[in-house]
């Protein structure tokens, strides 16, 4: 008869048993019902509808229904059309909206969290409360009180008008903000020639245009209080001991910050990073309320081309590949930021 097996420290060793694998599996399998059901499946039908030419009509599997394969994906980077130019049109628009979306609510909802966490900051509650709000409000109503403030007769021309200054039609000029600036209105011949996915230099090159900068500022003003908090969690982390030790070594309030709050904030600034970029890129509420892709298809995005496509264009092949290029764009930019964040060994 054979004993069981004694550990170290005199105990019976308990077999494992094969009970607790399955009574693990029926834990679970709630949630990954849940999750096949609502998620995978889903996910799984829309790539389907992306291979095939559907107009809305009908089911999207039935037999009739004709398959395209992988054109409504090429017809965005090889064909000449219509359909290739908008798509090149959103993803200009796009790229300028996150360089300057995430950058600055970045370091807007830091230095708002560096302000709140002060110490001889009176009112912290207040403050905390008033920055935050504009997180909670809703999207829609917010588009629509900015897109009286940056009308022509709005408060924003009006307050310009008071220095002497015209104020600029926000969501009638077509022209991009480096045009504007500069004042040029016809292209040099050099950049009017075709560039890359037939657009011109000069379209690559126009800066984001007025209204989309209007849309810029409405975001970067309603996202960084959400940021401010994930920040201010963070700050309040780090010990005081690192700071106090930091400052009895001579270091000023600068190199503090740098040598100090910076590194210890790293995951933090990773996950704002990561979420800014995923959010900024899936811009769609404020596009739909304030311009709807105008003037010119300068505030076109992704996200929007994609629901015009489907739901207004009725093809939904097309719109569905658009949605999954943008999650393949999302998915590669968020790979290359966690990549450039990473922790380097001394």
């Amino acid at each position: 008869m054979t004993r069981p097996r004694r550990r170290r420290g005199g105990h019976a060793a308990t077999p494992r048993r094969g009970g607790e694998s399955l009574a693990g599996w029926l834990f679970v399998a709630p949630v990954v019902v849940i999750l096949g059901l609502f998620l995978l499946l889903p996910i799984l039908m829309a790539m389907w509808v992306s291979l095939t030419s559907w107009n809305g009509q009908g089911s999207p599997f039935k037999s009739g229904v004709p398959f395209a394969g992988l054109d409504n994906y090429s017809r965005l980077f090889t064909r000449d059309d219509l359909a290739r130019e908008n798509f090149m049109i959103s993803i200009r628009n796009n790229f300028y909206y996150v360089a300057l979306v995430v950058p600055l609510q970045t370091v807007l909802a830091l230095g708002l969290a560096l302000v709140v966490n002060s110490r001889l900051l009176k009112g912290k509650s207040f403050f905390r409360t008033a920055f935050y709000f504009p997180s909670v409000t809703s999207s829609v109503a917010i588009s629509v009180v900015f897109l009286f403030i940056f009308s022509n007769s709005g408060a924003v021309n009006q307050l310009l008008a008071m220095f002497g200054v015209q104020g600029p039609e926000w969501f009638s000029d077509p022209r991009g903000i480096v045009h504007v600036l500069l004042g040029i209105d016809d292209p040099p011949a050099a950049l009017a020639g075709d560039g890359p996915f037939g657009l011109s230099w000069w379209e690559w090159l126009s800066g984001p245009s007025v209204a989309m900068c209007a849309i810029i500022a409405l975001v970067v003003w309603t996202t960084s209080g959400t940021f401010m908090l994930m920040f201010l969690a963070a700050l309040q982390d780090i010990p005081v001991a690192l700071e106090e030790a930091a400052t009895l070594d001579g270091a000023r309030r600068w190199q503090r910050f740098r040598y100090v709050t910076l590194p210890m904030l790293r995951p933090t600034m990773f996950l704002v990073l990561t979420l800014g970029l995923i959010g900024s890129w899936q811009v769609f509420d404020q596009i739909y309320v304030m311009s709807q892709g105008n003037p010119a298809k300068t505030t076109l995005t992704p996200a929007f081309l994609s629901y015009r496509t489907a739901f207004r264009d009725f093809d939904y092949g097309a719109g569905t590949a658009i949605s999954f290029v943008l999650f393949l764009i999302i998915v590669l930019l968020t790979l290359f930021q966690r990549w450039v964040l990473r922790e380097r060994r001394a």
